[in-house]
């Protein structure tokens, strides 16, 4: 079953990532960096310029450097799967990235496997590991 766990931790797990994606798209490292457990990691094997982060101070601080070239980034995330088992869950997650970049718009497509933790009753990312799926360039405006 792509969906099990109670309501209340499926909906929060839900609200998790509408932060996240809404931090992506207002440049709000805080608000971004408050969705990562401490100990997190973050992988994106389709981009080797940006090597797997561990901890939440090193993953922050990769994502403003990454921002600097995502000007104008529109970020849309929703959920295909989310299994909760007791305190830790797994989410499998889609992306659309809209932006413009040397005078073209991207869109990328992509998807997350996650891993989550609720601490102290709230839930944060432990494990986001991020593929592409489809990327499109095109003139800017299109």
């Amino acid at each position: 079953m792509p969906f099990t766990g109670s309501d209340a931790d499926r909906l929060a797990i839900r609200d998790l990532l509408d932060t996240y994606a809404d931090a992506v798209t207002q440049r709000n490292p805080e608000a971004w960096g408050e969705t990562w457990a401490e100990d997190a990691r973050w992988e994106m094997p389709d981009y080797p310029q940006f090597p797997p982060q561990e901890g939440r101070e090193n993953i922050v601080n990769l994502w403003v450097e990454a921002m600097q070239h995502y000007p104008g980034i529109l970020f849309h995330a929703w959920p295909g799967s989310i299994e909760i088992d007791g305190n830790t869950a797994k989410m499998r997650s889609y992306t659309t990235e809209t932006y413009d970049q040397d005078g073209n718009t991207v869109r990328d497509r992509g998807e997350y496997r996650d891993e989550l933790v609720k601490i102290d009753g709230r839930w944060y990312f432990t494990l986001r590991s991020f593929r592409n799926i489809h990327k499109q360039v095109g003139p800017k405006g299109t």
